[in-house]
Formats: C-alpha cells, structure tokens, sequence
C-alpha cells in the first residue's frame, strides 16, 4: 500500500482520473468498502463508507451526488431507495435515524488519499 509521505494514516486510494467528474467509485481498505466523490461542480471530494445502512447494501459508490436544502449540503443518495447522507457529517437527511462513515481525503500530484485512522 502507497503512504503519502508523513502521514502515517492515509492510504492510497486511486488516481484523480480514476474517479468520474460529479460521481463515484469503490475501493477497498483492508475489510472496508469506502466510495470516493469528485464532487466536480463544487470542487470537492468526499471519502464514506460504500454500505447503505438502511438495507446494508454496498452500493453508495453508485448513488447520486447533489445538494441539499438552503446550505447547499453535499449529499449522496442511495441508488436504490433514495436515503439521502451528508458528504460531511454523515447524516441521513431524510429523515431516518441512520448515519455513514465519512474519511477525509487528499488530493496530491494527481492521487487520491483517504484518511484512514478510524478503520481497525
């Protein structure tokens, strides 16, 4: 596995181009499944866990990226029955009791890091 030099908790993800403009793929750390964003239209990335937790589907890699509400919150939603999550925090945004894991990523000479300290 490729480190970034200093820093000791991230891993190497996937090349930029790699990753389409406004969507996602999958990669896997260890055991984990983490989908990555290149959230195009607003210049960033996003790292979560590629588990939808309502039906435990390895799916959100696939899911639709948008925004939602008056803050103009990055969102992913499920590609099969729409649970909306907060590319920040995580959070269900429609209303459900549910939450995702979200790493952060770096962007260096073309790769793609994922912040991996949170993963055992």
């Amino acid at each position: 596995m490729e480190k970034l030099q200093g820093a000791e908790d991230l891993f190497f993800a996937c090349y930029s181009d790699d990753v389409p403009q406004n969507g996602g793929v999958c990669v896997k750390y260890k055991n984990e499944q983490i989908a990555i964003f290149n959230f195009t239209r607003r210049g960033e990335w996003y790292a979560t866990q590629n588990m939808c937790p309502h039906k435990q589907q390895m799916a959100l890699s696939r899911g639709m990226i948008g925004s939602s509400g008056e803050e103009c919150e990055p969102k992913v939603a499920c590609p099969f029955h729409k649970k909306s999550f907060s590319l920040k925090t995580g959070d269900c945004l429609t209303g459900e009791d549910y939450k995702i894991r979200i790493f952060p990523v770096i962007i260096n000479n073309g790769k793609v890091f994922i912040e991996v300290k949170s993963i055992g």
